[in-house]
């Protein structure tokens, strides 16, 4: 014994604390094993951001298009899944299920999705501020945002061609879609905010789920569905079954419904959640520069 005070590396310097890891390969597991900080999992997704941002045109048009036409996905499933259920309180808690199948396909698919792209696209504007950023952000949301609305349009009238699917399955598509685009212009804005922030948390919790994405997508959405909260995409998906069944109107159907929706998706999924997130790391990341 020389008395030194040497300690691998690793353990911290405190006499009251035992020596709980004994090799290289222990504390390797230690560190595997180890959370994401806040700070990374903001860097993850801004850099994220950042390669969203520099994608071209007509990839982002693709890659939105599929998106909008796959989330019908989501209620097809559904309204499949309510169509066999019995008409019970509980019912609503399995068929909720079925609305997450839309969003495992787009978001594992890596298809872009405009309420993801609230906190994506956000992050790296909020902590460059620059110029490029904000054109860049502002390109990509109304790119985004345009072609998921065609492709949810495309796909919903797609589905009301009489012999895609089969008279029962399509009763239950109108009766779902009823009641998810119901309620007045504010009604809609508010029940539309959490789901805003429920996206936005996917794509936060995502990097730290540690090959859990699936269950981490398909917990979310289902709150989504279960608690009756709106979403633009899916939405339009079942606005669109109704314009094109005949049942509203147009402009009836942007203002009262998919206008306060698309400003309750932004307002939860960026004005709440995003800069709670940056709230967390503003103090330990450099403004401007890569962490």
């Amino acid at each position: 014994m020389n008395g030194s005070d040497e300690r691998p590396p690793g353990i911290r310097e405190s006499q009251d604390e035992p020596e709980t890891v004994h090799a290289d390969a222990e504390e390797e597991s230690v560190t595997q094993a180890t959370r994401l900080s806040a700070r990374l999992i903001y860097e993850v997704i801004r850099r994220d951001g950042d390669e969203e941002l520099s994608r071209p045109a007509m990839s982002l048009v693709w890659s939105g298009l599929a998106a909008g036409m796959f989330i019908s996905l989501s209620v097809i499933s559904q309204a499949a899944l309510r169509a066999r259920l019995p008409d019970a309180d509980w019912a609503l808690l399995v068929d909720s299920l079925g609305y997450s199948v839309g969003f495992l396909i787009v978001i594992l698919g890596r298809m872009q999705l405009f309420t993801e792209n609230t906190i994506t696209t956000v992050l790296p504007v909020i902590s460059r501020r620059s110029m490029w950023c904000l054109r860049r952000t502002a390109r990509l949301w109304a790119i985004v945002l345009t072609v998921n609305i065609v492709g949810a349009l495309i796909a919903s009238g797609f589905l009301t061609i009489e012999g895609v699917v089969p008279p029962g399955l399509y009763q239950s598509l109108i009766e779902v879609s009823r009641h998810a685009v119901e309620g007045d212009a504010w009604a809609n804005f508010i029940r539309s905010m959490p789901a805003g922030v429920l996206v936005a948390a996917i794509v936060w919790i995502m990097p730290s789920a540690n090959g859990n994405s699936f269950f981490v997508i398909l917990t979310l959405t289902w709150v989504m569905a279960a608690g009756g909260f709106a979403h633009i995409v899916a939405g339009t998906v079942e606005f669109g079954l109704l314009f094109w069944h005949g049942e509203t109107e147009l402009g009836q159907g942007l203002v009262r419904f998919m206008l306060p929706v698309l400003a309750g998706n932004v307002t939860g999924g960026t004005a709440v959640f995003a800069l709670m997130a940056w709230g967390q790391v503003r103090r330990e990341v450099k403004q401007g520069d890569d962490v």
